[in-house]
């Protein structure tokens, strides 16, 4: 017998999952293969976008990562799930890890929610009482027999093959950044004044071989021209006070630095709109999440190397970057509020990047609309393509009066460069 739901289970997420399945409307063609991962409707929706929901409980939520740690954490869930839903299907795709035996029948909402609930377990031991809820009721869902246990082991199987290649990667959430002196070196931010986050530099990637061998030109001199352009820019545009930043702007720049990234609701909605079967479903979040990753590694590299101060240190200190078209504020402060981290380049449009080219590959195309609620701006954004909200979000960065516009701009390139090398190596028809 598999365990039964726990009194007063997650009504409201499973609610979550029926509204993004009522939503499709647009059939795809599935490959023989690719059906049998998308042959089993699970009750209440997806299993995959279901657990997906899940996973941004316990790593947002309830965990409170940021959204760069998150990323870790979404991509090691995803990519179990992603090898359990493919060896379910008939293993049609290269593996990410691993690919466990299976057998015909072998129940998908089964190997979905033991792969995600392992992963999540593995990386919040503290949330087992929760954890063990979902994955009760999800279990109760599915008929008793061999289906539901095939699917388990199969599950349970991915997420140990994920977890082990995951210890010892190099996290480590109390690392600290280098932090200079000199003009042009980076100082800690308020209004926290925190020193995290330096041990994405040293994270092992999930797919390219070196994260290092992705450069970024040096930052603008000092004492040049294109320097002073950019930092004057975000001080008059970003600044918490400005007098030329529209109302529009001020809400992009709002809505896209959001915490609760707007990112993870558009690749749902796209998998739902799109009536992306399991195994299409869970390809595409694990596409989209480890390319993300690997891209922020590369990204955190730059970072460290060049150790460049940010607008919010920069501008109060002008006086001493020996610009003569510079002037310091002391008292200039951003919209919002600075990540504590070094600018060069930027990491949201190093992510960002990385989503939007990674849903480009998989459906093919630029043209995909969508649109999105971010519940720090109160506002929904309508988008038609994908470069169009990739050129707003390098925008929004300097709007926020967070980033400086070189570093949105070779974020963008950086991204441009490591997903295609995630793509090509991973998640490929065999």
């Amino acid at each position: 017998m598999t365990p039964r739901p726990l009194a007063g289970s997650f009504r409201g997420l499973r609610r979550i999952a029926v509204l993004s399945v009522l939503a499709l409307t647009v059939p795809l063609t599935a490959t023989t293969a690719e059906a049998r991962g998308g042959a089993e409707a699970a009750p209440g929706g997806s299993p995959v976008i279901a657990w997906n929901i899940h996973a941004q409980s316990a790593i947002y939520d309830t965990a409170k990562q940021s959204p760069t740690t998150g990323t870790r954490s979404f991509a090691i869930v995803q990519g179990a799930v992603y090898d359990a839903v493919n060896a379910v299907a008939g293993r049609p795709y290269e593996p990410l890890v691993g690919a466990p035996r299976s057998r015909p029948g072998d129940s998908t909402a089964a190997a979905v929610a033991a792969a995600a609930h392992d992963t999540l377990l593995w990386l919040f031991p503290g949330q087992a009482e929760s954890l063990n809820a979902r994955y009760d009721q999800a279990l109760a869902a599915i008929p008793d027999g061999r289906a539901e246990d095939g699917g388990v082991a199969v599950g349970r199987a991915a997420a140990a093959a994920m977890t082990e290649s995951r210890r010892d990667d190099g996290f480590d959430p109390t690392a600290p950044w280098t932090v200079g002196t000199e003009p042009g070196e980076y100082r800690l931010t308020p209004p926290g004044y925190v020193n995290v986050g330096a041990w994405v530099p040293n994270l092992k990637p999930f797919v390219v071989p070196d994260a290092g061998a992705y450069r970024v030109k040096p930052p603008p001199v000092l004492t040049g021209a294109a320097w002073a352009r950019d930092l004057n820019e975000v001080k008059s545009l970003g600044a918490a006070a400005s007098t030329i930043r529209t109302q529009d702007q001020t809400e992009a720049a709002i809505w896209w630095d959001d915490p609760q990234m707007v990112e993870w609701s558009i690749t749902r909605q796209l998998a739902a709109t799109h009536r992306l079967n399991h195994l299409q479903t869970a390809r595409l979040l694990a596409m989209v999440y480890v390319a993300s990753a690997d891209t922020l590694i590369a990204c955190y590299k730059a970072k460290a190397h060049w150790n460049f101060w940010r607008p919010v240190t920069a501008i109060p200190l002008a006086g001493t970057d020996g610009n003569p078209a510079t002037d310091p504020d002391p008292d200039w402060t951003p919209l919002r509020i600075t990540a504590p981290s070094p600018e060069y380049p930027s990491g949201h449009a190093c992510f960002t990047t990385a989503v939007m080219t990674a849903l480009g590959t998989f459906f093919g195309r630029d043209n995909l609309t969508f649109a999105a609620y971010s519940p720090a701006s109160g506002t929904t954004r309508h988008y038609n393509s994908l470069k169009a909200a990739t050129a707003e979000l390098l925008e929004a960065r300097i709007w926020a009066g967070v980033h400086y516009r070189f570093a949105s701009e070779h974020g963008h390139r950086l991204g441009m460069a490591v997903t295609p090398d995630v793509l090509n190596h991973a998640f490929q028809r065999r």
